[in-house]
């Protein structure tokens, strides 16, 4: 505990950079009572008692509990940001996959991962590309279509995401891969045009290897623990 003499009205133990010169002005009163004045900033809190006679600084939990919305350290104030960001952006991603769970199930888009280079540099692989039904988006000379691959036999052989250069609804869609030396040999129509590409996600499908989410979601999970203990601490 620090005491000092009363001098005039500055108070020494609060004058500097740090919290600015305070004054304290009794005007011609007789100096009778003591007064507590406690002053808080983002960098932390003084407290000093002043008395008829000196003023002493001390501690605030001496006296009185600084509210904690008036005294947050830089890291709590990052850590304050980073909840009500990571907050928000949750509430989107969630607003987000409940829109697109809604249009998946009505049959509107799709989404497929991209596994081949065919389509590069357009689309790459681990890219995932959101495809709507193809009698909503109509498919159209340049456009890029997901459709139903078959064998000669017409077995199915796989779904194959490649850009339509020629051909008609009709007759069949000639398709080529963007990376593709050739045209492809099928010329798909009706049934097998499984959607429209109208959005491209980059990378994104990466996260769907196995080896890749038994690595990331414990990771998520233990930094999400981290934060939450760290909250917790800064509140108590």
């Amino acid at each position: 505990m620090k005491e000092q003499p009363l001098k005039g009205q500055v108070i020494e133990p609060l004058s500097g950079s740090l919290f600015g010169d305070v004054y304290l002005d009794r005007g011609n009163e007789e100096v009778k009572h003591n007064v507590l004045i406690t002053v808080s900033s983002p960098e932390g809190a003084k407290t000093v008692l002043i008395t008829p006679n000196s003023i002493i600084e001390t501690s605030p939990k001496h006296f009185v509990e600084t509210p904690k919305e008036r005294v947050v350290s830089g890291a709590e104030r990052w850590m304050k940001k980073f909840g009500q960001y990571s907050t928000i952006a949750t509430y989107l991603f969630a607003a987000l996959l409940m829109t697109f769970s809604a249009a998946s199930v009505t049959g509107y888009v799709k989404a497929r991962v991209v596994l081949t280079n065919s389509m590069e540099p357009t689309i790459k692989p681990g890219d995932i590309v959101i495809t709507a039904n193809s009698t909503r988006v109509v498919p159209q000379i340049g456009s890029v279509i997901a459709y139903q691959a078959r064998q000669f036999n017409g077995t199915p052989v796989g779904v194959f995401t490649h850009r339509i250069i020629g051909g008609d609804a009709v007759g069949g869609w000639m398709m080529k891969g963007d990376n593709n030396p050739s045209p492809d040999i099928q010329k798909p129509k009706g049934a097998d045009i499984l959607g429209t590409v109208i959005l491209t996600i980059p990378k994104l499908g990466l996260l769907f290897n196995r080896r890749l989410l038994f690595t990331l979601i414990p990771l998520l999970v233990g930094l999400w623990f981290v934060i939450d203990t760290l909250k917790g601490s800064a509140n108590d």
